[in-house]
């Protein structure tokens, strides 16, 4: 598309013209992420954003470029934001040791809205892909799958039972005992919360905390000569660490969004720096590749998140690893993206309209350049334009377009958000497996759902 200059500010017309000699054209063919990946060098994590959880390229270059990363800069790990038993059974498949006879069937755990997240065309792809790169390799030399998030407390409950049952049945007995303090809330992990924070039900911070102390003393039983049953002693107990802090995010989520918002990402940073150890113990030091929204990925000090008091898992492993971490932010202007119009609705095919005027969006529209990189890291001569403050659209699972600014907008300084930002200015929908009744119907009507 041609940029319109009579539209924009003097200001803004020296912001187009100096993105315009910065800007990485990306070219088709095997070679487009090459700027990236020189850019990522030798750093040991590359965070992988999206602007969106329903966006199609999105999730194709993500998977391009992690494969590049795992092929010629030795990665060996890649992380998602998703639960951690779910993921594992993944992690089973890609290495060769599930029953699973295909992609589909390993990805069956993720049934909790949004199962699109994770179930869709590309990520099968993607497992497909990478079972077959591990075929052949040393285990210590295979890639593997994991997950990030806490949503899945009662599933991680029943995860440390069946571990428990065949490695310990008495431990598997105290583990039960303490676990049933749980049993109120009949799985429904807002439902305990909810209890649990306004005094209608006990809370079980005590419980869960007891369980994770014994786990971690189990574990440190085994050492990396102990094979698989040393990694089967640090998933269970990763399970038993994600109970812990998901009872904790549960009981906090209804005090406060900041608190929570804390909480899960801290999370997925202790997840991220659990796995480091635990694979550095059998070898050396782990590459990492981390698949997440950019709102999680991009520093959250260089934007409004910040201000509130939020920090966020960019935010974190920078402190933590500097220049280790590299932080690479998606963007685009318009097209279609698959979300839903509530919580734990079915999925659909929505519409997403043009960036707001101003914001970076449309500043990367109007370069007229309709699929490009930004390196930002140490470029001096790009940090000006960069640093100031503009809106940034960020699309999570529920897609509001008639409530766009408010729902789907925040300030950012771009220059320290992120490392890198790839632009895809057109984007399509991301094709879920389990398409559902209206999905492939398009987005709703604009006067949806009062219908004036």
């Amino acid at each position: 598309m041609n940029p319109h200059p009579a539209q924009h500010s003097p200001s803004d017309m020296a912001v187009l013209e100096g993105l315009r000699r910065h800007l990485l054209p990306l070219e088709d063919g095997a070679r487009a992420h090459d700027p990236l990946v020189r850019l990522i060098g030798q750093a040991r994590f590359a965070l992988l954003g999206e602007a969106s959880h329903g966006t199609q390229e999105f999730y194709r270059e993500r998977a391009e470029i992690t494969k590049r990363l795992i092929t010629e800069k030795g990665f060996n790990a890649v992380v998602i934001e998703g639960d951690w038993p779910d993921a594992l059974r993944v992690n089973r498949y890609v290495r060769g040791l599930s029953d699973d006879k295909d992609a589909v069937a390993a990805l069956s755990g993720f049934q909790r809205f949004p199962a699109w997240m994770w179930r869709n065309t590309v990520v099968v792809d993607f497992v497909e892909w990478l079972r077959d790169h591990n075929s052949g390799l040393a285990p210590r030399l295979q890639t593997g799958f994991y997950g990030l998030d806490l949503y899945s407390l009662f599933s991680s409950i029943q995860a440390v039972l069946v571990y428990l049952d065949k490695a310990d049945p008495e431990a598997a007995r105290r583990a039960r005992h303490r676990y049933a303090c749980l049993d109120h809330a009949a799985e429904d992990s807002q439902a305990y919360g909810y209890a649990a924070a306004f005094g209608l039900g006990a809370s079980c911070e005590d419980e869960v905390v007891q369980q994770l102390r014994d786990m971690n003393r189990r574990a440190g039983e085994f050492s990396p000569v102990s094979g698989l049953a040393w990694d089967e002693a640090f998933f269970a107990q990763q399970n038993a660490r994600l109970v812990r802090n998901a009872e904790e995010y549960y009981r906090t989520m209804f005090h406060g969004r900041v608190s929570s918002w804390n909480l899960r990402d801290s999370h997925m940073v202790e997840t991220l720096q659990a796995l480091d150890r635990h694979l550095t113990a059998n070898g050396p030091p782990p590459r990492i590749a981390v698949w997440a929204h950019n709102s999680h990925l991009g520093d959250a000090s260089a934007t409004e998140m910040g201000e509130r008091g939020e920090w966020n898992v960019g935010q974190l492993m920078r402190d933590r690893y500097a220049g280790d971490a590299v932080l690479v932010g998606f963007s685009t202007h318009h097209g279609w993206v698959t979300a839903a119009s509530d919580w734990g609705e079915p999925a659909r095919r929505k519409r997403v309209r043009p960036g707001l005027p101003g914001s970076w969006e449309d500043v990367f529209h109007h370069t007229g350049t309709d699929r490009f990189m930004l390196a930002l890291r140490d470029n001096t001569a790009l940090r000006p334009l960069l640093t100031p403050l503009r809106l940034q659209r960020a699309i999570g699972v529920i897609y509001r377009p008639e409530t766009e600014r408010h729902s789907h907008y925040f300030h950012t300084h771009l220059a320290s958000q992120f490392d890198a930002v790839i632009h895809l200015d057109e984007t399509s929908a991301l094709e879920p497996l389990d398409k559902g009744p209206v999905w492939n119907t398009g987005e709703a009507p604009e006067t949806f759902p009062s219908g004036i």
